[in-house]
């Protein structure tokens, strides 16, 4: 019997169909095996056995790029197991900072001993908050950045357990929101002149000369980010550093003394309804471009060590060199890098 006859056209046809085919099946397969979280497994180092997990999600200061490079550092120089978590848009699975409610892999909180965040203005679905709320409860070590004041903006209609969570809650006990209650301040107001104005790091001389294990090998602190105002940050927290604002964008403008200090950074505890105490240190620094400062990302290394009672185990100056390239984005609106794969901040 004689195989059935295909002309040229036919054969095309075939052809073309196959390799259709398999182009699908390959973008099918990619798309699934896409990443939407980074991890960095430790190296040597005190923090070997220690998960860390850095969330991004500000559409302000860039923290899709600073998070991922602090990451690299605590996971290469001191042994920390890190993740981190960015703001994405499930059209494309791409990185974009004003989307506003989606932050995949919030489950890595599960079994995370602390959590470094700069959020701004986030309305999580429930099934992603649940699990933020449960690492507050327990009482874990949380290290909160810039924005982070006021990481929750609710719709007014919202009917979500964590509305309470919004920045001007007024909510019983949970007034003025996350900010308020987690960190001791909401947002206020920019001290400084935005864009105009940078700031410039004080160490508080009482925790200085009693030698407080955070502030080693931290002595010089400029960030391009302004001075936020913050009011009253509770009789438990600790300032360690204020901020002055400069008259100027870069480290060498002067001090505007004609503005009054800020704190900057501080440490304090916090505790949820029903839950365990936990430690907290904020900054209101945190722009990509602050990270800059090598000082800066010591200090945040070292405020990891504090947070998770490894005090002892904080070096007198602690390796925070980048590792990789590092080239900031500056802090606006809008600006951020488009069409971005988590992989690419890799």
């Amino acid at each position: 019997m004689k195989a059935p006859f295909l002309n040229t056209k036919s054969c095309s046809l075939y052809f073309l169909a196959v390799l259709v085919f398999v182009a699908l099946t390959g973008s099918l397969c990619m798309a699934q095996q896409e990443k939407l979280m980074l991890h960095f497994d430790g190296g040597d180092g005190p923090g070997n056995g220690k998960k860390i997990v850095l969330i991004a999600g500000d559409d302000e200061y860039r923290s899709e790029e600073g998070l991922p490079m602090l990451a690299k550092i605590l996971s290469t120089h001191h042994g920390f197991s890190t993740t981190v978590l960015f703001p994405i848009n499930p059209e494309k699975n791409e990185v974009v900072p004003n989307y506003k409610s989606n932050i995949p892999g919030m489950e890595a909180l599960e079994d995370a001993d602390l959590a470094i965040i700069l959020l701004r203005f986030r309305e999580l679905p429930d099934e992603q908050m649940r699990y933020f709320d449960a690492f507050l409860k327990a009482g874990k070590p949380l290290i909160a950045l810039r924005t982070s004041t006021h990481a929750f903006n609710y719709s007014a209609e919202s009917k979500s357990p964590y509305a309470k969570y919004h920045w001007q809650s007024k909510s019983p006990g949970w007034e003025k929101g996350f900010g308020k209650k987690i960190l001791g301040e909401t947002w206020v107001a920019h001290h400084g002149q935005h864009a105009v104005e940078g700031t410039r790091a004080l160490l508080d001389g009482i925790q200085a000369a009693a030698k407080n294990p955070i502030l080693n090998g931290v002595k010089d602190i400029w960030a391009a980010s302004d001075v936020y105002t913050v009011t009253d940050i509770g009789d438990d927290a600790t300032v360690l550093i204020h901020g002055a604002s400069t008259s100027g964008m870069t480290p060498d403008a002067p001090i505007n003394w004609e503005k009054s200090l800020m704190p900057v950074a501080w440490t304090k505890s916090y505790a949820l309804e029903g839950g365990k105490k936990g430690r907290v240190f904020a900054s209101t620094m945190g722009a990509s471009v602050d990270l800059l400062s090598e000082d800066l990302r010591r200090l945040i290394v070292n405020a990891t060590y504090w947070g998770l009672d490894m005090e002892p185990m904080i070096p007198e100056k602690a390796e925070v060199s980048i590792v990789g390239s590092y080239k900031p984005t500056m802090f606006g609106f809008d600006n951020f890098r488009t069409g971005m794969k988590v992989s690419d901040f890799e």
